[in-house]
């Protein structure tokens, strides 16, 4: 699926650090996100666990799973699980910084040991604008949580371009010509892939594929959310009398969740703050925004229609574009990032990166401009825990120009932001 040129992401900053001082580091992330071409830039023995001969001969010597120049390369390691217990073993005996890469795009049914503090994981997510190619970033998320004073710089990126880019999903091996006719196809064949070979690759059977499409699709509709179990679970079996029990809800999300399309934002509950009575729940999203559209049936020209009526699925989606970009770049930072909700859902804020040195606020939003009620609960939060603890507060937009408020905020395109 992968045979587009590949294009340098911010995770290869990560590798390139990272490789040279650790024996072994794991690339997870969605099918087709670009593990295997990243990892096989910098291996120099390959082992592909998803052929059947590969793993036929291991299986008959296995020394040779973890034998050859380094850095050896265990691609699709969940295909053959014992492969994780031999680099584990291997790293106990002492292996070298940077010996081995693995990569896996389903966490295996057969239970194995965690690895660690010896297999240490490194997610991959859908490329951002800024991979793309189709802009360059001028506002640095590390700046931001460093508490930079002013942001700056302009896009050519209109509203209309960036709703396609939503839909055209950030996967390497989405077409790049052909229109939206070649788009659909390919992310329909995608997800007819992962929701019937890849869930019957993970321990279920074929009608267990049908039915976690559509709880596929009611996480969809959900996304930017904290959508209860009950509203998902009357979203993905619309018309039943008899509703799925929640320990079967709950192995329908754990699928989803082994094959990483489920990528939720956890609630931030901090300690040490006067917060209080904060929501737990998170946010629902996928792994790619352009998943979302595609299940719900949503075109380029539908949801441009959709913004001018200010209706909320469009938001939903811009709100997940923004979650996943922000994550892409908070991770070399090692920040997490979070949503804040209060229990009565008085305050919201949809952001939150937490760096060693500092906070991250961010709100998205789509229209600009910015709007004074906009930003009352940036300015909320930055009253509760005062200026020392909050390093930024920005407003991610899909305007075209970056600036700083009189009050502080930050106007940040998120065709500007970066790492």
């Amino acid at each position: 699926m992968d045979t587009a040129p590949y294009r340098r992401r911010v995770v290869d900053q990560e590798l390139d650090e990272l490789l040279p001082a650790l024996p072994a580091l794991c690339l997870e992330g969605i099918k087709g996100v670009g593990k295997t071409t990243s990892a096989r830039a910098r291996a120099r023995t390959i082992r592909q666990l998803d052929a059947p001969d590969v793993r036929e001969l291991l299986g008959a010597e296995p020394e040779r799973t973890v034998s050859g120049d380094l850095p050896v390369l265990l691609d699709e390691w969940t295909e053959w699980p014992r492969a994780w217990d031999l680099v584990r073993h291997a790293v106990d005996d002492g292996a070298v910084p940077g010996s081995f890469l693995l990569t896996g795009s389903a966490t295996p049914t057969a239970r194995i040991h965690s690895g660690a503090g010896r297999i240490i994981p490194l997610r991959m997510r859908p490329m951002t604008l800024p991979e793309r190619g189709v802009t360059k970033a001028t506002v640095s998320l590390g700046d931001l949580l460093a508490g930079t004073r002013t942001v700056g710089g302009d896009t050519d990126l209109s509203l209309d371009d960036l709703i396609g880019l939503i839909c055209h999903s950030g996967l390497p091996g989405a077409p790049k010509a052909g229109g939206w006719r070649a788009t659909q196809v390919f992310l329909d064949g995608y997800l007819d892939r992962l929701f019937d070979h890849e869930v019957e690759e993970v321990g279920s059977g074929r009608r267990q594929s049908v039915l976690i499409r559509q709880w596929a699709a009611a996480y969809a509709a959900a996304s930017a959310t904290t959508a209860t179990y009950e509203k998902l679970r009357d979203a993905a079996s619309p018309g039943e009398a008899e509703k799925p029990a929640r320990k079967t809800a709950a192995g329908y999300r754990e699928l989803l969740t082994r094959l990483w399309f489920l990528d939720p934002v956890e609630a931030w509950l901090p300690t040490g703050t006067p917060l209080s009575r904060l929501g737990q729940a998170p946010k629902h999203f996928l792994a790619d925004p352009a998943f979302a559209a595609r299940l719900l049936h949503l075109t380029p020209d539908r949801l441009r229609g959709e913004a001018e009526r200010h209706a909320t699925v469009i938001g939903q989606l811009w709100e997940s574009l923004a979650a996943m970009s922000v994550r892409v770049f908070a991770q070399p930072h090692m920040a997490d990032v979070r949503h804040l909700r209060t229990q009565g859902g008085e305050h919201e804020v949809d952001l939150i990166v937490e760096g060693d040195d500092g906070i991250l606020a961010a709100e998205v939003k789509l229209q600009a401009p910015v709007e004074a009620r906009e930003v009352r609960h940036l300015l909320w939060l930055r009253e509760r825990l005062g200026k020392d603890r909050i390093a930024s507060l920005a407003v991610i937009t899909a305007g075209r120009h970056a600036y700083t408020r009189p009050d502080g905020i930050h106007v940040v395109p998120l065709a500007l932001l970066g790492p």
